[in-house]
């Protein structure tokens, strides 16, 4: 009797170790947001340097929720083939753009 017990009460070691990584992630996500928030009261020299620091740490935090929340981290290849084209792309575009602001007429000053 303890057998069909243990059998129909639905717990397997499978879902005790997903619960598991779910609370990990959870609490990694909590210690990222405290991170955020200490960080950002940091003078780390520069705007740039802290836009940069809180980018890192949203990034990490981004990678945590789409790789185990959304059941990423076990997709196959051509998944990450196709953030990778992405992620590529997006940075080409804003190098691109950055590059475009460089590229006005000059100006010509008449007395």
């Amino acid at each position: 009797m303890n057998n069909s017990m243990t059998m129909n009460s639905g717990h397997s070691p499978e879902s005790a170790h997903s619960v598991r990584g779910y609370l990990f992630v959870y609490f990694a996500l909590l210690a990222g947001t405290g991170l955020t928030v200490w960080a950002s009261f940091i003078p780390f020299g520069s705007r740039e340097i802290n836009i940069a620091v809180a980018l890192l740490i949203a990034g990490v935090k981004a990678f945590l929720v789409a790789g185990y929340f959304m059941h990423l981290i076990s997709e196959r290849k051509m998944i990450y083939n196709v953030m990778g084209f992405t992620a590529f792309f997006f940075i080409s575009l804003m190098f691109l753009t950055l590059y475009a602001m460089h590229d006005f007429p000059p100006t010509t000053v008449t007395h």
